[in-house]
């Protein structure tokens, strides 16, 4: 009875919560089941592109094409080396990006399709008619098309996350639930290939015949099912509905590179890059060494592939209890373990599959752990630098793809260092050259197997050190939201834009931080009031751990109250009151005023002392100001003969409405097309085409004058700086001020925001009725005809 009523109240609660999202969270459930469900469509995608993807242990493109890997290995420094201009373009774009649709969901069909049609191409070249140079080349371009497409498409799926709900621990969950969701993918159709090769290749899974005839087909359904994402789900950002972002690509980058979390789970990555040098094993234990048979091999795939349901399952509820830092050591600690255990046991498949099966258990909380951290750190980098700059990462992470073009160089030349080398006399059974088949020789394929274990302990050992170092807990993470909530009212208030729900919101954080923040913090642990001893009664036990989660969620609150009074009181501090007095100076001065820097502005700030850590960072900050002053000056002189003037802004709000008013013309266009097209009207089917030709030429008219602007908008935000930001500073001080003007408001927003509730309730409930009536109606119906049918059969 105890079940059934707890499925009762899921569904009641799931119902309930359908379109509108639960208490202090802030996505629905059709929005979590969306963008799970979605996600399997999205990874029957990503699962047959990166098989195609170029790295020193690609099957596809070694084993079953024949490229060896020391070639393996240059035609991806070639790839890499290409995506260089691509990512940049790619960060760009994400971060400029202005859409009704979003920062990230269009990117989901817009590169979706494209890696779809590569990706069938890519199986069906016919590699074993090429030349080697031709193969290869073929090859390298897929690749750098893939570079730009499918890493656009992957992240736009993967990043979607940061901006679905500003709560780190919701995001966590709704990562916990698609990762077990889209896990769906890979669990079936890796199972499937052994299965699939032994109906159409004798159970060689090296045969290219194997992915023609497989790969389209999961591409194609998977791409119908990522519009699930696209369709039923909302982007939302912490951020002032009037804040306006146009970054110059060094600025973003440099913003980036001062971000210590991005370098920590970046350094984590380039010193661990060994600890994937085993991930081939099961494959060849299967493919070379013959341990087991076709079905065999299927069951033993399926097994392995639901390790990471646990992990994936049992990730939020550690998270919760012990924190993003504690359980990921502690997961990659235990990946050292279960790597070094397979060395003795090499010979059965069997006892491989059991610790790989324990790895894949622990390693599987990474894919809650990453989403969850990279979110994280992406609030911090909006909390100290004022913007949201996601793309940018990426671009900034191209320093580690020149790490990972000497990194990577090391498995080749294990390989290499093991016979595995073009011209090294071995052929398939067909009789092309592959230099894989050296692995059939049982000596090279024992040694070969050992060395690469121990490589991987290597990079699981090195892979654990700067975790220790990071310290953006869940308590500091939500002080955070809490702080960009507040920046985001008073932006709003100033530019006449604030919401009563955000008003009210805003407003009940600061009045609970001020009631909080100057309370005692509970002594935790042998010295304090919770001791942590566990007793040897079950009651008093629970009593303990009751007392201890109260105290411990007094200290977080006490925690986040002060880093939000320090939000508000910032202006009062001395360093921020020396900001403004150099900001009303150069304010004051204006625009003109920017041409009068001088290199001693330098000079002094270097000289200013460094000897506390305030100092530091006044001295940090006063360095900046001087070269931005400097830079500005130069700018002002190259694309400003005639003096810097004031940009209007307004332009975009024009342009913008141009933009909006085409794509609705555009999309009505369509419409008459298609009624056409059904009428079979062949001269309304002409003039709707040749409408919607001009309309598009129009539409690309209207983008270019926008682009335009953005350029000279971006150019003049460059060259005005100094002035800009300090303009931006004095406008944020003089609205910081006015919190008690805001706050007056409180009462009046707060009965708006909750009437607006509660009718959009009756709204939803009248809606609800409606449905179920007609439901009802329906079904009365139905029985009638049915009625009616059994009397007409007696008669």
């Amino acid at each position: 009875m105890g079940l059934i009523k707890k499925a009762a109240d899921l569904k009641t609660n799931i119902l309930l919560h359908w379109n509108q999202p639960p208490k202090d969270r802030y996505m629905t459930y059709k929005e979590i089941v969306s963008f799970s469900g979605g996600g399997i469509g999205v990874y029957g995608v990503i699962y047959v592109v990166s098989t195609m993807i170029l790295s020193t242990g690609n099957v596809l493109i070694g084993n079953t094409i024949g490229v060896d890997p020391t070639t393996m290995y240059i035609l991806f420094v070639l790839g890499v080396l290409s995506s260089f201009p691509l990512t940049a373009l790619r960060a760009n774009i994400i971060d400029n990006t202005r859409s009704k649709k979003g920062k990230y969901r269009p990117f989901i069909i817009k590169m979706g399709i494209p890696c779809v049609i590569l990706s069938i191409a890519f199986v069906w070249m016919p590699y074993d008619k090429m030349q080697p140079m031709v193969k290869y080349g073929v090859i390298l371009l897929f690749n750098i098309a893939f570079q730009f497409f499918f890493n656009f498409f992957r992240d736009s799926y993967e990043n979607l996350i940061y901006v679905l709900s500003p709560n780190s621990q919701e995001r966590t969950d709704v990562v916990a639930i698609k990762a077990v969701v889209y896990s769906l993918a890979p669990s079936i159709i890796t199972p499937m290939m052994p299965l699939l090769a032994g109906w159409l290749t004798n159970g060689d899974l090296n045969d290219i015949r194997l992915y023609r005839y497989a790969y389209p087909p999961i591409a194609v359904i998977g791409m119908f099912v990522s519009g699930i994402v696209y369709f039923n789900t909302r982007e939302k950002i912490v951020q002032a509905k009037t804040h306006m972002i146009q970054i110059k690509f060094s600025d973003a980058i440099r913003a980036v590179a001062k971000n210590k979390y991005f370098w920590i789970l970046a350094f984590a990555g380039w010193l661990g890059f060994l600890e994937g040098a085993q991930s081939q094993i099961l494959y060849w234990l299967y493919q070379y060494g013959e341990k087991c048979s076709p079905a065999q091999y299927s069951l033993i795939t399926l097994l392995n592939g639901n390790a990471s349901l646990w992990g994936m399952l049992f990730a939020p509820f550690a998270i919760k209890k012990y924190g993003k830092k504690k359980v990921l050591i502690v997961t990659n600690i235990c990946n050292i373990f279960f790597i070094a255990a397979l060395y003795p046991f090499i010979d059965s498949i069997w006892l491989v599959l059991i610790f790989l099966y324990l790895n894949g258990i622990v390693g599987s909380f990474a894919h809650v752990l990453d989403p969850s951290i990279q979110a994280d750190i992406r609030d911090y980098q909006q909390y100290v630098t004022g913007e949201r700059i996601d793309g940018m990462f990426a671009a900034v992470g191209l320093i580690g793809s020149l790490i990972t073009l000497g990194t990577s160089s090391v498995l080749p030349a294990i390989y290499k260092a093991y016979g595995i080398f073009e011209g090294n006399g071995f052929r398939d059974k067909y009789g092309n050259p592959n230099p894989w088949e050296v692995l059939r020789q049982q000596d090279t394929y024992d040694r070969l197997i050992h060395v690469l274990i121990l490589a991987s302990v290597c990079g699981a050992m090195f892979n654990v050190i700067p975790y220790f170092f990071y310290d953006l807990n869940e308590t500091k993470q939500r002080g955070i939201v809490n702080v960009l909530k507040i920046r985001a009212l008073f932006e709003d208030y100033g530019n006449n834009a604030l919401s009563d729900e955000d008003l009210v919101e805003a407003i009940t954080i600061i009045k609970e931080a001020r009631e909080h923040a100057g309370a005692e913090m509970a002594a935790i642990g042998p010295d304090g009031i919770i001791t942590g001893k566990k007793s040897r009664n079950r009651a008093v036990r629970k009593e303990e751990q009751r007392k201890r989660k109260i105290a411990t969620e007094h200290n977080r609150t006490i925690e986040i109250s002060r880093m939000v009074i320090e939000e508000m009181n910032r202006f009062e501090t001395e360093h921020m009151q020396n900001r403004v007095k150099l900001a009303n100076e150069i304010f004051t001065a204006g625009l003109a005023g920017l041409t009068e820097a001088d290199k001693f502005l330098l000079a002094w700030a270097k000289s200013m002392p460094k000897t506390t850590k305030e100092e530091k960072a006044i001295r940090r900050e006063a360095m900046e100001l001087a070269r931005d002053r400097l830079k500005s000056k130069r700018l002002i002189h190259k694309h400003y003969p005639n003096g810097l003037t004031e940009f209007d802004h307004s332009i975009f709000d024009r342009l913008f409405k141009l933009e909006d008013a085409a794509e609705a013309e555009l999309e009505a266009a369509y419409q008459r097309l298609f009624d056409a097209q059904n009428a079979k009207e062949k001269a309304l089917i002409k003039k709707n085409k040749a409408e919607i030709a001009g309309i598009k030429a129009e539409r690309g008219r209207i983008r270019k004058d926008i682009d335009k602007a953005t350029n000279d908008s971006s150019l003049y935000n460059r060259a005005a700086k100094p002035y800009l930001d300090a303009k931006k500073l004095l406008i944020q001080e003089k609205n910081y001020r006015r919190f008690d003007e805001i706050a007056a408001r409180f009462d009046e927003a707060k009965a708006r925001s909750e009437e607006a509730r509660r009718l959009a309730t009756l709204e939803a409930d009248s809606a609800k009725a409606e449905k179920k009536a007609e439901a009802e109606r329906l079904k009365m119906l139905k029985e009638i005809e049915k009625r009616n049918k059994k009397e007409a059969k007696k008669y």
